[in-house]
């Protein structure tokens, strides 16, 4: 593991590289100093399928620095996206692999007992986790993903990505996203907007290229729409003893709200927000969700 010690003051973080199992360089955020957090339980950030670590900015500021109960929050690039290694075999851009990555992360900061946030993709891998080391979640935070996926909300999401795969500007990203998803997300401003598409692009010889590796795109490209999904529900089961709260878009499309009601059938105790006029995946720095995230952290863990 290798620690930068010497990250800006303004970042409010500093950045750590690991090895996962099979060699692969992969890199996390860590929020929190040297001492706040070490008396509370960590919090552990997993991003969805293109996203990466700085999507959890916000909400990771809001955790880390309170002034009552300060948690250490950790926020995983997955392999292929932000700082991490993008892997030559692209079949391991895959839930098991992923999961085992975090593993692998965890082991390495020394975090045996977290609580675990998923948006989307990280949620799935959240449900793994439950399977695999369900010891290791002191509670659990799915955002707007469960174990049935729509896959009308998939084919939207591909839909996007393939309009972004060559973007001329920062400018006109966010004119795309506004345009494709807007109606879905009324509550973002233009300035949200701008700060939800910055993570996803970054520039290499003057020009503007996606923050991941298309590989990963083209498996999902690759999966039949038109077929349903496998569904999750035993992982699901799984988590019957962990805390769990969902949160699910007003307007998503991936996580419906027959999936949602059913989820709370299985798991009475599970705690449900609606992230009001937001659609997939709610951002979750956006109040009131940082609030309502940490009073559930704080009641549970």
């Amino acid at each position: 593991m290798n620690r930068n010690a010497d990250a800006p003051a303004d970042k409010h973080y500093h950045e750590t590289h690991f090895s996962a199992a099979d060699g692969l360089r992969l890199y996390a955020r860590i929020y929190g100093d040297s001492t706040a957090g070490r008396d509370t339980t960590p919090v552990v950030c997993l991003p969805g399928l293109t996203r990466n670590s700085a999507d959890f900015h916000g909400l990771a500021l809001a955790l880390s620095a309170r002034a009552s109960a300060p948690r250490r929050v950790i926020c995983f690039d997955s392999r292929g996206r932000g700082e991490s290694e993008w892997d030559k075999d692209k079949k391991n851009y895959n839930i098991p692999v992923e999961t085992d990555d975090v593993l692998s992360g965890c082991a390495a900061l020394d975090v045996k007992h977290a609580v675990f946030i998923g948006t989307s993709r990280g949620a799935l891998i959240i449900h793994a986790l439950a399977a695999m080391r369900p010891g290791m979640l002191a509670a659990a935070i799915l955002n707007d993903a469960g174990p049935v996926i729509e896959t009308v909300g998939l084919a939207q999401i591909l839909t996007y990505l393939d309009r972004l795969a060559e973007p001329e500007s920062l400018e006109s990203v966010v004119a795309l996203l506004e345009e494709v998803q807007g109606k879905s997300f009324p509550a973002l401003s233009h300035d949200d907007w701008v700060d939800y598409a910055r993570p996803a692009f970054v520039k290499k010889n003057g020009r503007l290229v996606r923050n991941y590796d298309p590989a990963i795109v083209g498996l999902l490209r690759a999966v039949d729409l038109d077929e349903p999904l496998p569904t999750l529900w035993p992982q699901f089961d799984g988590l019957g003893q962990v805390p769990l709260m969902t949160i699910r878009g007003e307007n998503s499309s991936l996580l419906s709200a027959e999936t949602l009601a059913e989820m709370q059938r299985r798991h009475p105790g599970m705690e449900t927000v609606i992230a009001a006029g937001q659609g997939h995946a709610p951002v979750l720095h956006l109040d009131p969700l940082p609030g309502t995230i940490a009073a559930f952290i704080d009641r549970v863990a």
